[in-house]
């Protein structure tokens, strides 16, 4: 059983609902975003250890957050 700290960033709830179902049962701990900037947020706060991430997201796409962690 992992305790590990998944990110999923996605702003369909539907998505979301699933992934974490899966991830839960395998004993990851999942948290979540709707948008990029909360993404952003989240791993400031979290410090995931992986993130799920959408490409095509409100505010700030996918893309850009992925440009942001890197820098």
């Amino acid at each position: 059983m992992t305790n590990e700290t998944v990110l999923l960033v996605d702003d369909e709830p539907a998505i979301i609902q699933l992934a974490r179902l899966y991830l839960e049962r395998e004993g990851f701990r999942v948290i979540e975003a709707a948008d990029g900037d909360a993404a952003l947020a989240k791993v400031e706060s979290e410090r995931p250890a992986l993130i799920v991430l959408d490409i095509m997201l409100p505010r700030l796409d996918g893309l850009e957050v992925c440009r942001r962690l890197r820098a």
